[in-house]
């Protein structure tokens, strides 16, 4: 059988499919003219990687296909409905990471509140000669409300941090209420307006979807304190990245910590990335090795599942299963 590998999967997994199956691996290719990339997708029974846009036309383009196994949680690059159509399986690699996105998303709580990454280049750059003043100083975290905008298994994470760590006070938004996370966190529903207008942080968290693009625009950061300070730790696309800009700029908000981007990797003419008031991440969320190798590991088991007869245990598309398997 021919795997198709793309973009992030770890050495120790691609090597270990290597030693079943016809494997290549594509990196920084175009995937419309890169003529390898092309052959290989045309005899590709599985696909595994990161990011790939599984559309309609790459899909007309591999024939063979049995199984796309995504390394991430989200799948917003995969054309489920046409995947399902064609009885193509879909899977992805939830859980492995909740931790790690959680502990990052901390990470910019405190960052972007203390000012971590200016006062560190403050210090670097030898301007730290005379005692700090009031123009230094950064907010407190502890005891303060955190808004969770999605409140799955990275939005509880990061409210038993903020709850048993930092003493904060959780509100949250989602779908549905979340009993456990009011009994565990003593969180509080609220709706999104109330939300944005009573939290000191407001962390979106959501994935990428029809219904979340665009969620939080001009109005909402309006609606926002002008001491919050807003975290993105979903997608991109979940914000409108200008208006983000115009609310720091026009000092609607205090400030932002960010992990994703509109436009990834994000184009050095960015405003964001001239503004002090604003922490950047290069999308690193569960990016640390042992998490990166765990996600690769589970997607693989997803792909070999699929490819030998047996149910992966991430499957997207469960219909495909049962169709398959009632033939």
């Amino acid at each position: 059988m021919k795997i198709l590998a793309y973009e992030r999967v770890e050495k120790p997994v691609l090597n270990a499919l290597k030693k079943h199956y016809n494997v290549c691996f594509f990196k920084n290719i175009d995937i419309n003219s890169d003529p390898n990339f092309i052959q290989s997708l045309k005899e590709a029974d599985g696909i595994i990687g990161l990011g790939l846009p599984v559309t309609r036309d790459l899909l007309d383009r591999a024939p063979n296909l049995k199984i796309v196994s995504n390394v991430s949680v989200g799948y917003n690059n995969l054309d489920v409905d046409e995947l399902t159509k064609r009885n193509i399986m879909a899977t992805n690699t939830p859980g492995i990471l909740t931790d790690t996105v959680a502990d990052m998303a901390l990470g910019l709580i405190l960052a972007t509140a203390r000012r971590i990454p200016e006062l560190d280049h403050y210090v670097k750059s030898g301007q730290w000669i005379e005692s700090l003043t009031e123009e230094h100083y950064g907010i407190d975290v502890h005891h303060k409300k955190l808004g969770i905008i999605g409140m799955g298994r990275i939005g509880n994470a990061i409210a038993k941090r903020a709850h048993h760590g930092f003493d904060m006070e959780i509100l949250y938004h989602s779908r549905t209420k979340k009993t456990e996370a009011e009994e565990r966190f003593n969180a509080t529903y609220k709706d999104l307006d109330d939300l944005l207008k009573e939290a000191d942080f407001v962390c979106l968290i959501t994935p990428l979807t029809k219904e979340t693009e665009g969620l939080i625009g001009k109005r909402e950061f309006q609606l926002m304190k002008k001491t919050a300070i807003f975290i993105n730790a979903s997608r991109g696309g979940t914000i409108v990245e200008q208006d983000l800009i115009a609310a720091l700029k026009n000092k609607e908000i205090l400030a932002a910590g960010l992990d994703v981007f509109e436009q990834e990797p994000i184009n050095l003419d960015n405003e964001l990335l001239t503004l002090k008031n604003v922490v950047t991440l290069p999308h690193i969320g569960s990016s640390s090795y042992e998490t990166e190798l765990k996600m690769s590991q589970l997607a693989a088991q997803n792909l070999e599942n699929g490819l030998n007869g047996k149910r992966p245990p991430n499957l997207i598309n469960p219909d495909v299963w049962e169709k398959i398997n009632n033939k």
